[in-house]
């Protein structure tokens, strides 16, 4: 299958992919369709960059027949809300000759009432969250009994992210017969045991190796030994505004995000997104970035998968990541659609060994420059950089006797570990009274004593 046309897709769905400029599919697009047609149970492993979105819709679009049933037939599961609007967008782009129903559905704003009417009214195709998703359903608003088509997009990143248990919740709610649909940039553990416990006999299809970058990207590493330090070199590398059009820069906490924000001298061309952000701030800064308001994105590996951003000439990992292959999801933002790349990897000392990881993992060593000239290197360091303190050893020659003076006293009788002898009630009357009364006194005994 060189192109479209061997795919013998219905006539509005060829004239849609004509719209979009599209020419021939891609390696994990003519491997997934004729199975996922077919009806099988599948597993699609290919990097990031590939054109995996399409390569499920498509067959998925093709199958699916007009219909105004009120619940959905095809669930896509995204393990974030920029993921799921981006898929509800490409849906969109697929079906303009094509009644679809599609909703998006996420949390982090003010918006379950909204969500539930839209849900009501009707839908074909929903892509959610799972904590948001699982929320609906819970509503009984949702009604997933009509599935057919279950898709987990980035699925290893969703196991990642801790959504192995709204997975299994979801699953509860999907009837048993079903297609399975799973995409993803790693084969891990996880995945493999989502696939033996859900999927039933599934077509496997790996196209590349994850740890394999694509060849339309140039790496470069520099060795820096601290945040400032890394800081002012992006200032000096960001001046060459020719070379770095369009700059995603990857920070490895949301506290890094915000200072390297405020450090670096590009504040009017700069946004800033990450899982703190509210939902809003984090649309608008994609949307700054992708209309080129932006010419400088930061942000935490919450968007190194999945988000398909055009024409990105260059990403920089400010901090190397702590997983080899998160850095292979880094770069894979760039050198997309057949067009040229550049990767740049700031390291320090601490980062060495995360950098050799990610090398062993390319089984490619990454070009090495010398700091330039210009870049001054500073001594101060952050507040996470800084050496703390070891607690002070115990002294051997510690007095380990107390003496008991006024802040000490000595344990009671309910709280020491001795036993204490416990004495039935004629036992004490007979202490008391010096003879045991006669059974019938109790009642009266008690009533004296509360006298």
């Amino acid at each position: 299958m060189n192109t479209f046309e061997d795919l013998n897709l219905k006539k509005q769905l060829k004239n849609a992919i004509a719209d979009l400029g599209f020419e021939k599919p891609t390696p994990i697009q003519q491997a997934s369709y004729s199975p996922i047609l077919g009806g099988s149970d599948f597993v699609g492993i290919a990097q990031t960059g590939t054109g995996k979105t399409i390569a499920y819709l498509l067959p998925i679009l093709q199958d699916l027949k007009f219909s105004d049933q009120p619940h959905p037939r095809v669930l896509v599961l995204a393990p974030t809300r920029e993921l799921v609007i981006q898929i509800v967008a490409q849906i969109e782009k697929l079906t303009p000759y094509i009644t679809v129903r599609v909703l998006g559905v996420y949390g982090g704003t003010n918006n379950m009432n909204s969500q539930k009417n839209a849900v009501s009214e009707g839908i074909d195709i929903i892509v959610g969250t799972p904590r948001r998703l699982y929320d609906l359903a819970l509503t009984n608003v949702l009604r997933l009994k009509s599935i057919k088509k279950l898709v987990i997009d980035e699925v290893d990143i969703m196991l990642d992210f801790g959504y192995k248990t709204q997975l299994k919740n979801i699953f509860e709610h999907l009837p048993i017969k079903r297609q399975n649909i799973l995409f993803s940039a790693t084969m891990t553990t996880y995945v493999d045991e989502l696939m033996d416990d859900f999927l039933v006999n599934p077509v496997k299809k790996t196209i590349s190796i994850s740890g394999t970058p694509l060849d339309t990207i140039s790496q470069e590493a520099y060795a820096v030994p601290n945040f400032y330090t890394k800081a002012n070199l992006l200032n000096h590398l960001l001046k060459d505004k020719e070379a770095h059009s369009k700059v995603l820069i990857f920070v490895g906490t949301k506290v890094g995000a915000d200072r390297l924000f405020e450090t670096l001298n590009f504040e009017s061309e700069t946004s800033v997104i990450h899982s703190s952000k509210e939902q809003n701030h984090r649309t608008k800064s994609i949307e700054s970035f992708v209309n080129g308001t932006s010419r400088i994105l930061i942000a935490t590996d919450v968007i190194s998968r999945g988000i398909d951003i055009e024409k990105i000439t260059t990403v920089i990992s400010f901090d190397t990541p702590l997983y080899p292959e998160n850095y292979i999801h880094r770069i894979g933002r760039t050198g997309r659609a057949e067009q040229q790349g550049r990767a740049i990897l700031f390291y320090n000392e601490k980062e060495i060994a995360l950098k050799e990881a990610i090398e062993s993992l390319m089984n490619y060593t990454i070009p090495f420059n010398e700091l330039p000239e210009e870049v001054e290197v500073i001594s101060q360091l952050t507040p996470e950089e800084k050496p703390k303190p070891l607690d002070p050893p115990e002294s051997p020659h510690k007095n380990t006797a107390i003496e008991v003076g006024a802040s000490f006293h000595e344990k009671s009788a309910k709280n020491s570990k001795e036993r204490i002898e416990k004495k039935s009630y004629s036992k004490k009357i007979k202490e008391r009274y010096g003879k045991p009364l006669r059974r019938g006194d109790k009642i009266q005994n008690m009533k004296k004593k509360r006298k």
